[in-house]
């Protein structure tokens, strides 16, 4: 029988600089073996709007700091999250149900996306217009206010990260509301960095709630009128809604969602290089990646020797609970990914496609799962998996890879394998991605990237100026100089 004691303590929401212990809680569960991590506290729109309240209160004095203070607290909370590495690394795995690896990438990504943030505040904040007239004419970004953000389970170190860093280098003031699946690493493990850190008490603030709540929680997040920007990462279904809320009350927002990414492997690839990066963009987090791989698209000539390599690499990537850093392969995050990835594996298998690997199901452990003789009515063609199962299709021509490329609503990322640059900067031109990899797989990022899809993949760019770009507004400002007359009559 499990321990129904949780393994972890968790101290409250962080609001206006200050742990607000829970009136109610819930379950925050290891997904590798069902037990209970921490009890988390469960709010809902009262805690929302009061968090929203003090970081409204809080966005006069952070946003009128010399630019190299606030930069100087970017470089600090850089410092004090690569301290904590091993702290993160081990909840990764915990409350995540990550590798190691993954756990151990993640991590010391981060400190770069606050480090690339203080940079962004030495960049220039305008530029100077011509004026007929005379004026000197300028157009100045200033910071926004409150800015929501609404982070996922997936990655939620970076994908928080780069929710927010961007928009409070630049003067606005957070509202954070992880998912609640990892309300600790996507949410309570940064307020205790940034506490740290010593922001001034309302600049960051920290609200997490059950399932139950996130309607409630998540309406106050978008629509409390002293919120003047939202950074979503997230389900296109959530994104969608969240985006017309947005745009209903004339508020910018930032939503990066799902993908149905390609890797494009054409007859003159390096084939180690074609399955390595097939392998990692596919399986990688059990699959759990916006860019993963969810087509590897093979050119007829070399399916063969493809698919055989591909399946050989994939058939020793280790499976088991992530407390073991060998399993390579943990567990989907909840049991409703389950169902929904053992879903489109039965779909597809009843309709004609055929195992080349995997297709086991165990509690949350899905194996590596390769599927071939996939058509489009299969819902594994159209629909995002998220989870470890691919589909290798063969084609003709580079018109008939594009073409099944873009067969889909989604266009978040993408990968071409060839040793003609040309020919894949030539295919880039016509794929309907927001984002595309050549010789390497569709899983990549940086922090000071345009990051975001086309399409249902999302809507705005986050990391470096497109962030700074999204989360500030743009003012118009002169100076008479010109001597400009008023018409005689006035």
């Amino acid at each position: 029988m499990l321990d129904a004691r949780p393994r972890h303590a968790l101290k409250g929401m962080f609001i206006n600089g200050q742990w607000v212990p829970a009136s109610r809680t819930f379950p925050d569960i290891n997904p590798n073996d069902g037990s209970l991590w921490a009890e988390a506290p469960d709010g809902g729109r009262a805690e929302a709007r009061t968090a929203i309240e003090a970081a409204h209160a809080a966005f006069a004095g952070w946003s009128e700091l010399k630019f190299t203070e606030r930069a100087h607290y970017m470089l600090k909370i850089a410092d004090i999250w690569e301290r904590r590495v091993p702290d993160f690394v081990a909840a990764a795995q915990a409350e995540g149900g990550g590798w190691f690896g993954k756990g151990m990438f993640e991590a010391h990504y981060v400190p770069e996306v606050f480090r690339a943030a203080a940079g962004a505040c030495f960049d220039a904040i305008g530029e100077v217009l011509p004026s007929e007239h005379g004026k000197f004419s300028t157009a100045v970004r200033f910071p926004m206010g409150v800015v929501s953000v609404i982070s996922p389970w997936n990655f939620p170190g970076i994908l928080t990260s780069r929710g927010f860093a961007f928009p409070l280098a630049m003067g606005n003031t957070i509202v954070l509301k992880p998912s609640e699946d990892t309300p600790y690493l996507g949410g309570l493990f940064f307020a205790e960095v940034l506490e740290e850190a010593g922001l001034p008490a309302g600049v960051f603030n920290v609200v997490t709630c059950s399932r139950d709540n996130v309607a409630e929680m998540g309406n106050e997040l978008v629509e409390h009128p002293l919120v003047k920007g939202i950074s979503f990462t997230g389900s296109t279904p959530v994104g969608r809604a969240i985006a017309a809320k947005a745009g209903a009350h004339l508020k910018k927002c930032c939503v990066e969602l799902g993908g149905k990414d390609s890797l494009i492997v054409l007859e003159d690839a390096d084939m180690e290089r074609a399955t390595q990066a097939a392998n990692f963009g596919s399986f990688m987090h059990q699959g759990q990646i916006c860019m993963s791989v969810e087509k590897v698209l093979v050119h007829e000539s070399i399916y063969p020797e493809f698919l055989r390599r591909f399946v050989e690499r994939a058939s020793k990537l280790k499976i088991g609970d992530t407390a073991d850093k060998g399993n390579v392969i943990g567990p989907l995050i909840n049991d409703r990914q389950v169902a929904r990835v053992k879903g489109q594996i039965e779909d597809a298998l009843a309709k004609g496609a055929k195992l080349a690997l995997g297709g086991g199901v165990r509690g949350r452990f899905v194996e590596p799962t390769i599927l071939t003789g996939v058509t489009p009515e299969m819902d594994v063609y159209r629909d995002e998996t998220f989870g470890p199962v691919v589909p290798v299709i063969p084609f003709k021509t580079d018109e008939e890879a594009i073409a099944i490329n873009n067969d889909t609503e989604y266009g978040l990322s993408c990968g071409i394998i060839t040793r003609d640059e040309a020919r894949a900067l030539a295919m880039s031109r016509k794929l309907e991605t927001g984002m595309c990899h050549v010789n390497c797989s569709s899983v990549n990022d940086e922090p000071h990237v345009p990051f975001g899809g086309s399409k249902a993949s999302g809507l705005g760019r986050h990391g470096g100026r497109w962030s700074v770009e999204t989360f500030t507004e743009t003012r118009w400002i002169t100076l008479e100089r010109g001597g400009r007359h008023y018409p005689p009559m006035f």
